[in-house]
Parts: structure tokens; C-alpha cells; sequence
């Protein structure tokens, strides 16, 4: 018997609603549920198509608009009856990754100034709510906004990198734009794909195994492996939490904080410690809240204040800062609580006294060091087995595509941009063929042929290395680059110029979406702009230098300093010095005293490179190596 509509299968899909945009170019496909047999009928300008609901409830129509500018109605009858007003025909881009395309508009530099000029009719965002899934869904979360500057402040507001992008293109072409944020941070590129895509590669057996098990045991689509870890273990997540202000903790040990697991016997074993310890806040609270800060934590940690979630993090190098509003405190006596899954440090709390601490706005911050409640819930020891990974957000192969891709699914679209691959910088060798797996899951199930993706080349980060060598991070670039060149209909920006070493999301994001911008605007809307730097092209011996030739030099190559920076070389003893380098032409002539037999040249080969070589037209060159020999991630396996 088939389910019957309703939220999760609505009468007319969620992706479609007032403010939306319709592709220009080509049929549509609009579709929803009704009950088997029934006819819908829509119309859009004067256009009308119908089906019949089939057995399982769905119905699907393709529907011609008209040109792109026009502004109409769409119009769906059947059992019910809708009309979605304001819906303009345009250009729809799918924006897609992890937390750099998430970071939003007004965190961008000039943010506030950039969000207060973003009032733009013609351009219109639908941001898609998070939801990993272990089996395909059929709805998402989300509504069309036009864009203005409320729509692009909401919650934690729109994509500044999708936003940029949009907007440069829509200037350019007049063409309206839709752009769908569909994207969530920390979360690698196996998390996008198709299962059977994923089960089919054979590196996945482990996780997709267990991505099963959950599916047939009708778990909770966490979409990661700690939070089942802690409803099977964790006793103090169970029942009344061991996080209620009510709980007699009388019994528990009184331990200093930080230090705790070694007066707790623990030393090295993993383990889930529960925290308690009072605080006394003014009367009446202070208004705008309290921040609590723990400082960094190893490995994992949940935060409550008087019974009620407040934050939690798996990020070992994040210093925690959570924040509780007035409508959680009291005046007087509040109850802190902290879950802590801790893996092999003594002490967990790794910041040090003077990063434990209550901000309290207008008043001094209370110290948190010193004496805390405590009690231990579980020790990773049989029977206990740790769990497939620890992170607290979706990491596990399909889930996202099941829970974000799927649905949208098969809205029609004129192409894709992604910046994702932090993640996966210490698996970047499978990336290279993990990337081009999940860019031919989206083709598939959006049934349009091999639309434009376009790809953000990671930018700098970390800090800058003294001494020449092997990197993740530039393997990763290598990848995306290799998966830019050997994919169809799609290309990449760099964006090497534009990181910041202390900070995994840089603020430059304009740059980055305007590059974007100017792939499309010059491959697909026929526009004659420069956007491409400098790509390595060959390489020439020269006595005991190399002359590395460049496509896209565009009006020459330049170098921002005092000379172009950052080239290596070497021998047959794959031996990497930093070279001189000379530009001559369209060319970098390259040598280092040495290395008086060269064979191999490197450029910007690390996290965070010194990267000043540039085309006259502004674009930096991407990072590039002219060997083949292994690299460090070569043979990293993901289980």
C-alpha cells in the first residue's frame, strides 16, 4: 500500500514554492504525491502538462517555461491546489561542500557592508536544512527568498562564496539566478555520494557495513558513529541525563580541572567522564547571556547549562566557546555539566587553567579551573568497542547524498559549484578518483546530461614550512586539479592567494566566488573574460636549470615581491631544495647551485605556500609538481 501524502512526501515537492527560479533552456520537472491514479495538472505561463500519480504515489511532469526574465505563476491542481506566485525563469546554480561554502555573507570581509547593499530581485537563495539519512529521502527543509539583506543574514546566513558568484554572473548577463546552498561543514566527499557508488568502489566495506546495520535497525539518522557509540554505552545520556540540575551527584568524585583523568585512574584509556560544578550569576541574569569557554578539548565534549544543550565539538584543535542564552539561566545557583570523551591525553582540557572560564557580559569572567564533580560513564575497554570515528556531525559515506541530494532531485539546474577537500586532505590520493565518483553521482541522479561543476582549489592554510617537501594539502590541490582537467564540462579556480595560516575559513571569500563567476561567465555564457592563472603546461632542460612553460600566461606572468617564490627542485636523489627562479616571457626559468643535474620542479608544494607567481590579468597559478614519485598519502587507506 502505498504511503499516503503528507510532510514527508507533500503534494507538491518542497524544492518548488513562491520566489523560486525555473531553468531556462529546458523542460522542467516538477513532481510531488498524491494517492495512486490521480491525475495533477501544471501550468506555467500558459504551458500545461499532466500525469497520473503511479503506484506508489508519485507524480512527475515536465513542463516547458518560458524565456528567462520572465516573471509568472505555477499553477498545480489535482486533490489539492497550488499557486506558487513570484517565480522568475533564470539560471538555477546547486552550491555544494563543506563549512567554506557554509560560511556565511556577513562573516566575509566588509560583511556588514556587503550584506546591507544585497538587495537583488532578480536573484533569488533556498538554503537546504542539514539532514544526513541512511536510506534516500523523498522532502527536504527549506523555502525560495528573495535576495535581500534579511534573507541573506538568516540563521547563519548565506553562502558568501555561492553569494558572490551569483551575484557577479547576474550583473554581467541580466540573467536572473537561483542559487540552492546545499552544503554542511567538516564533511568529506564520501558523505555526497551515492551508496551503491560507494559500495561499489570496495575502500568503503567497514562504514557502509555499518551504514546498513543502522538503516535495517531503524537507528537515528545521526549520520555519525559517536552518537550511536553513546546511546549503546554512555549511562549518562540515558534516562534523567546526568546533565539535570535535579540529579544527586553526592556520590560523585571531586576532582581538579584541568587533570582530572589521572585522579580518576584513567591515564591513556579512552573514556566518557561526566563534569558538574555550580556557578553563581547575578539577579536578574544578564541579558545578553554568558559565554562558556573550555578551552581545547581531546578529543570530544558536550556542554549544558541547567539541563540544556549548549554546544559540543569533535574538533580537537577548536578552542571551545559556547554560548547560553538568558532563557537558560537563573539568578543565583546554575549548573554546569560537561560530557567528555576523552582518547589518550591525561588531562583532556588541554588550554590550561586561564582558558577555563564564564565570560559574564558587563561583569568579570568566573574561573572554571579547580574543583568539578565527576563520574565515569564508560571506559573504551571490552566490552566496549570505540566506535568507527568520533566526530559529532556527518561523516559516514552516502548519508548526505541520501539526506540532501536526493531530494532535490531531478530539479533542473544549469550547473554546480563546490568548494569541499579539508576533509579529505589525508586521503588526497582516493581523492582523485573519490572527486570524479561523486560528481557522476550528481549527473546521474539529476538525469541532465554532464552539467557544469565547478571546483574550488583549497586555499592556503597552516603554518609555512622552512624546508621542502611532501603535503597533504598540495596532494589534495593536485587531485582537484587532475579532476578538473579529466572530468568533462569541468573546471577549477585557485585560490592559493586567498587563505589565512591560523584560520581553516578565510575570510577572502569574494575572490573566490567572483573567480567562479569569471570560469562561467567565459565557458558558459559566452563572455570573453580572463579566468584562469598560469597552469604548468611542460617543462625544458637548460644546462643545470629548467624552464617551465605556462598556459594562460594572459598578457605575461608577474610576480607579486621581489621574484617569483616558492619553486623547488631535484636531483634523481629526490632531494627537494628551494631553486631561484627567473621569469623570462610566458616562462620561469628554475636552478639552485644544489642541484647541478635537475629533474623535477615544484611550485607552492605545501599547506601554506609563499605563492606570488601571477598572470597579468590578476589570477594566480596553481600549485604543480612536474614528478610522479609517491606521496605521503599515496597509500593512506580511510579504515
Amino acid at each position: 500500500m502505498a504511503e499516503a501524502p503528507g510532510p514527508s512526501r507533500p503534494f507538491l515537492a518542497s524544492v518548488f514554492g513562491d520566489n523560486m527560479v525555473l531553468q531556462q533552456g529546458k523542460p522542467n520537472m516538477l513532481w510531488g504525491w498524491a494517492a495512486p491514479g490521480e491525475t495533477v495538472r501544471v501550468e506555467i505561463a500558459g504551458r500545461a502538462a499532466m500525469a497520473v500519480a503511479g503506484g506508489d504515489g508519485r507524480w512527475q511532469v515536465q513542463v516547458e517555461v518560458p524565456p528567462a526574465g520572465r516573471t509568472c505563476e505555477v499553477r498545480v491542481d489535482g486533490a489539492q491546489h497550488r499557486i506558487l506566485r513570484n517565480v522568475i525563469v533564470g539560471d538555477v546554480w546547486l552550491c555544494g561542500g563543506q563549512s567554506n561554502m557554509e560560511f556565511g555573507l556577513a562573516r566575509a570581509r566588509d560583511g556588514a557592508r556587503e550584506v546591507a547593499g544585497a538587495d537583488h530581485p532578480a536573484m533569488r537563495l533556498f538554503v537546504v536544512k542539514p539532514h544526513p539519512a541512511y536510506s534516500p529521502v523523498d522532502s527536504l527543509e527549506g523555502a525560495w527568498k528573495v535576495c535581500t539583506p534579511a534573507s541573506v543574514s538568516e540563521k547563519g546566513g548565506f553562502s558568501a562564496v555561492a553569494y558572490f558568484f551569483g551575484l557577479r554572473i547576474q550583473r554581467e548577463t541580466g540573467v536572473p539566478l537561483g542559487l540552492i546552498q546545499d552544503c554542511l561543514g567538516g564533511t568529506p566527499a564520501e558523505t555526497w555520494m551515492a551508496g551503491a557508488t560507494v559500495s561499489a568502489r570496495g575502500d568503503f566495506k567497514e562504514p557502509m557495513a555499518e551504514v546498513d546495520r543502522l538503516r535495517e535497525a531503524k537507528a537515528p539518522d545521526y549520520g555519525n558513529y559517536i552518537m550511536h557509540w553513546y546511546d549503546a554505552y554512555d549511562a549518562g545520556s540515558k534516562g534523567a541525563t546526568w546533565a539535570d540540575p535535579a540529579l544527586d551527584d553526592g556520590g560523585w568524585k571531586t576532582v581538579s580541572v584541568p587533570g582530572a583523568f589521572e585522579a580518576l585512574g584513567l591515564g591513556d584509556v579512552p573514556a566518557v567522564c561526566w563534569f558538574r560544578r555550580e556557578v553563581v550569576l547575578p539577579d536578574p541574569v544578564p541579558p545578553g547571556g554568558v559565554t562558556l569557554r573550555l578551552g581545547v578539548v581531546e578529543k570530544m565534549d558536550t556542554a549544558y547549562v541547567n539541563g540544556h544543550w549548549v554546544g559540543a565539538s569533535s574538533w580537537v584543535e577548536n578552542p571551545r566557546v559556547y554560548h547560553a542564552g538568558a532563557d537558560v539561566l537563573r539568578p543565583g545557583r546554575n549548573l554546569l555539566a560537561l560530557r567528555v570523551f576523552k582518547l589518550r591525553s591525561k588531562s583532556a582540557f588541554l588550554g590550561g587553567p586561564e582558558a577555563l572560564r564564564l565570560d559574564v557580559p558587563g561583569g568579570a569572567s568566573i574561573p572554571l579551573a579547580g574543583d568539578w564533580k565527576c563520574k565515569v560513564s564508560v571506559d573504551a575497554r571490552p566490552p566496549h568497542p570505540l566506535p568507527l570515528g568520533y566526530e559529532n556531525y556527518p561523516i559516514m559515506p552516502s548519508v548526505l547524498f541520501n539526506g540532501m541530494i536526493a531530494p532535490l532531485t531531478p530539479f533542473a539546474l544549469r550547473g554546480a559549484i563546490w568548494y569541499q577537500g579539508e576533509a579529505n586532505a589525508s586521503r588526497a590520493h582516493q581523492y582523485r578518483s573519490l572527486l570524479p565518483s561523486m560528481i557522476a553521482d550528481w549527473r546521474f541522479a539529476f538525469g541532465q546530461g554532464d552539467f557544469p561543476f565547478l571546483i574550488v582549489q583549497l586555499p592556503a592554510f597552516q603554518a609555512r614550512r622552512d624546508v621542502p617537501g611532501a603535503d597533504d594539502w598540495a596532494e589534495l590541490r593536485e587531485a582537484q586539479a587532475m579532476t578538473a582537467q579529466s572530468v568533462p564540462n569541468c573546471d577549477m579556480v585557485v585560490t592559493i592567494d586567498t587563505g589565512e595560516a591560523d584560520n581553516i575559513h578565510p575570510i577572502e571569500k569574494k575572490p573566490v566566488g567572483e573567480r567562479l563567476a569569471g570560469v562561467a561567465l567565459s565557458r558558459w555564457y559566452g563572455k570573453s573574460v580572463p579566468f584562469r592563472g598560469p597552469a604548468y603546461r611542460s617543462m625544458e632542460r637548460e644546462g643545470s636549470a629548467i624552464r617551465i612553460s605556462f598556459d594562460f600566461a594572459d598578457g605575461g606572468l608577474v610576480s607579486r615581491g621581489s621574484g617569483p617564490a616558492e619553486f623547488s627542485v631535484a636531483g634523481s636523489d629526490r632531494k627537494w631544495h628551494w631553486a631561484n627562479a627567473e621569469i623570462r616571457g610566458d616562462t620561469v626559468a628554475v636552478s639552485c647551485p644544489d642541484v647541478p643535474d635537475p629533474v623535477a620542479v615544484r611550485y607552492a608544494w605545501q599547506a601554506n605556500p609563499n605563492a606570488t607567481l601571477f598572470n597579468a590579468a590578476g589570477l594566480p597559478a596553481g600549485p604543480f609538481r612536474t614528478d610522479s614519485w609517491p606521496g605521503v598519502t599515496d597509500l593512506r587507506a580511510p579504515w
